[in-house]
């Protein structure tokens, strides 16, 4: 493996290399900066001098040849078969394939800590293009997944400064080791925190960081279709590593059936290709929204995205349940639920509360005597004015977790602490 990276990654000028990878023990193979393949006779250079013309025995030859398949092709046409009509309701399109062998034999790194993805509700101001990307290149890597005889190649987003890296479960399935390049060409071995394959969501840790880069999560429920987005990745391979794609946010909270399996995704125009998969999703402000997942494919084949202008995210939103379990148990228990149903309702000094509107049996929150129409003022200490506010309190907790309530109810204020349970069985 050391050989190979100092081949990706020489000190000296840097080289051009394939997006795939032989064994430790084998040897890389680097491409050319030239065509590799035979040129087409349109674009060869004419040989030099003057030849005599033979335009007239070239005609008559071209004549008979001319003849010859034609009478070829019409027997053949004549022989062949029907072929079968395509079904009626076959699809003209349809998502890649990103659930194949779910299986990771990534050894793990089983130091579990209260690490938590946080994201911000505020932002600073609008960047350009080219600060958008020198503020989201540094915290994005290169995942190398190794599998047997070669290799996926994937993108992550670093969390931590100590190591922690998100990407995509499909991103390293089926694979027995992996390591991560940062932008300066620096690599770590990496380890396997956990993972989900329904929601398609790996941690990862690199062995031996620190002082990574990190990235600055913003809060995708605040997206809003049209917004300008930016996806950075490593499209097809190593030899475009570092691209840098835009577009807009073209739908939000799309669902859409993976193999059975329900995602609710940002839908981008941002190009994204394989390789891009567990990269960012970055907004004007250089905050990352969501985690690039998949793409729409025109054959059904998988690893074949074919479709233009048609690109899918996990909202980060989301994704903050399932990293924060990740990190601390080493898998995904559930999203944590209050158990109860909420509204944003204005009141009558134009300020608006978030009221009950429903109390689900079985809950904490029901045992604990939560009613409906009980108004929430605070939640964990922090004020809550629609349900915007108290879902960014829920964002940062984990099952089994506790949330402090203060209560509001016909004149009189109540505390709560109600335990978060899984919506797992």
């Amino acid at each position: 493996m050391d050989e190979l990276r100092e081949k990706i990654y020489p000190e000296d000028e840097p080289r051009e290399v394939v997006g795939w990878y032989v064994p430790r023990q084998g040897r890389e193979v680097v491409a050319c900066y030239v065509q590799p393949r035979e040129l087409p006779e349109c674009v060869r250079p004419r040989e030099e001098g003057k030849k005599r013309s033979r335009r007239g025995l070239w005609i008559f030859l071209g004549s008979v040849a001319l003849v010859a398949i034609l009478l070829a092709l019409a027997f053949f046409l004549r022989e062949k078969p029907e072929e079968p009509a395509p079904e009626e309701d076959s699809e003209a399109s349809s998502i890649v394939d990103i659930f194949g062998d779910t299986t990771i034999h990534i050894p793990r790194y089983t130091e579990h800590t209260d690490l938590r993805l946080k994201v911000q509700q505020s932002h600073g101001e609008e960047l350009s293009v080219q600060q958008v990307y020198a503020k989201c290149n540094p915290s994005t890597v290169l995942v190398v997944a190794e599998q047997g005889e070669g290799a996926a190649v994937g993108t992550g987003v670093i969390m931590s400064a100590d190591g922690y890296i998100i990407t995509n479960a499909h991103v390293i399935a089926d694979s027995h080791s992996c390591w991560i390049a940062l932008d300066t060409g620096e690599t770590f071995d990496a380890l396997l925190v956990g993972y989900d394959a329904d929601e398609d969501i790996a941690v990862l840790h690199a062995e031996e960081a620190e002082d990574l880069p990190v990235a600055e999560f913003g809060d995708s429920e605040l997206t809003l279709v049209g917004d300008d987005v930016y996806a950075i990745g490593n499209p097809l391979g190593i030899e475009l590593r570092g691209t840098l794609t835009e577009g807009i946010i073209s739908a939000i909270n799309r669902d859409i059936d993976v193999n059975g399996t329900t995602m609710t995704v940002l839908q981008t125009t941002a190009a994204l290709n394989n390789g891009n998969s567990g990269g960012p999703l970055i907004n004007r402000y250089g905050q990352v929204i969501g985690i690039n997942t998949l793409k729409m494919s025109d054959t059904g084949k998988p690893g074949e995205a074919t479709v233009e202008g048609l690109g899918f995210a996990l909202p980060i939103s989301d994704v903050c349940f399932v990293v924060n379990d990740i990190v601390a148990t080493g898998k995904f228990r559930g999203a944590p639920m209050l158990g109860i149903t909420v509204i944003t309702t204005e009141m009558a000094d134009g300020s608006t509360a978030v009221v009950v509107y429903e109390v689900v049996e079985g809950y904490d929150a029901a045992k604990q005597g939560l009613q409906p129409n009980d108004v929430i003022v605070k939640a964990n200490g922090r004020d809550v004015h629609t349900t915007a506010d108290l879902l960014a309190v829920r964002r940062e907790c984990r099952a089994g977790d506790t949330m402090a309530l203060v209560i509001y109810r016909h004149g009189e204020i109540l505390d709560f602490n109600i335990t978060l349970e899984a919506n797992r069985d």
